[in-house]
């Protein structure tokens, strides 16, 4: 009688487990494979909702650039921090899902606000663009000029009193420059105040005290804002008393670079900030920072913004 041939049981166990392994791995890769391609698909292009004005503060490093999505689906661009950010800051205004900007705001020609603009300027279709009437010998601003020149556009000279927009809830103004013959360029600074409905952001640029003052004196009902971009990164040179109590911000967002030479921003600036609101959001701690408002006078605010990171109401 011819003997059977007898498989030990733990052949049977470990063909098992070599089976469960396989299985186990292909499903980790379909759903790896899932996951990658949900996330990739997530960062082709983030829609906000209708009728929100959303307004992102880029980290930049020491520089300044603010993306405004406003509630009309146009789309302001303001300052666009040091050569360099380029890449980054195409990507962002791509995954926000925007291939034109309607409104671009050079605010003055230093190199930290202005230092990618070019690049911006070629790569997505232009409406208007606001510069002051203030001039530079610097390659950075000559390129900017010529970059705008050979895409046809032209520049609206911003200047205190203009009305870049307005319609019965959204209204785009510039507080300033009001003067032609500023020392310092600085004080050439766009200011630029956004109001819809019942909510206000202000954006200040560089503006020193000398132009606060101005403001102050030309233009101080206007000047109330909920959300301050803090002039001069925080310098101590900016954000006096009197226009700090003139604004009365809740909120205080500061465009600065961590561990930068200037020092930025300084202990005087944020005590006086501190006097009208502790709410204060710097680039250097939070990155990329979001703000969203339907225009009724409440926010949400994103910190750490395209990294996803905590949203607060």
């Amino acid at each position: 009688m011819k003997k059977s041939k007898i498989i030990p049981i733990s052949f049977f166990v470990l063909l098992i487990v070599l089976f469960s392994a396989f299985t186990a791995n292909n499903d980790k890769k379909t759903v790896d494979d899932a996951n990658s391609s949900t996330a990739e698909s997530q960062a082709i292009e983030y829609i906000k909702e209708d009728n929100i004005l959303a307004v992102n503060y880029f980290d930049v490093g020491q520089g300044d650039c603010e993306f405004i999505e406003l509630p009309n689906d146009m789309c302001m661009l303001i300052d666009s921090g040091e050569y360099g950010n380029g890449d980054e800051i195409i990507s962002k205004i791509n995954y926000l899902g925007y291939d034109r900007i309607d409104y671009v705001v050079a605010t003055h020609p230093h190199s930290d606000h202005i230092g990618t603009m070019s690049e911006i300027i070629k790569e997505f279709e232009i409406g208007d663009i606001y510069m002051p009437r203030a001039t530079s010998t610097s390659s950075t601003y000559q390129y900017l000029l010529e970059t705008i020149s050979n895409e046809g556009l032209k520049i609206h000279t911003a200047k205190a009193g203009k009305n870049v927009y307005k319609d019965n809830s959204l209204s785009i103004d510039i507080l300033s420059p009001s003067g032609d013959e500023y020392k310092d360029l600085n004080n050439y600074s766009v200011v630029v105040k956004i109001t819809y409905d019942s909510s206000s952001f202000l954006f200040t640029g560089d503006a020193e005290s000398l132009v606060e003052k101005e403001m102050i004196s030309n233009s101080y009902s206007m000047l109330q804002s909920d959300v301050l971009k803090v002039g001069h990164h925080g310098s101590k040179y900016s954000s006096s008393n009197d226009f700090i109590d003139a604004v009365s911000p809740e909120y205080a967002v500061i465009s600065c670079g961590s561990g930068n030479t200037y020092g930025h921003p300084h202990e005087q600036a944020l005590n006086r900030i501190a006097k009208s609101t502790t709410n204060i959001f710097r680039t250097d701690k939070y990155s990329d920072i979001r703000f969203e408002t339907n225009g009724d006078g409440t926010y949400k605010y994103t910190l750490n913004f395209f990294d996803e990171l905590t949203v607060v109401e």
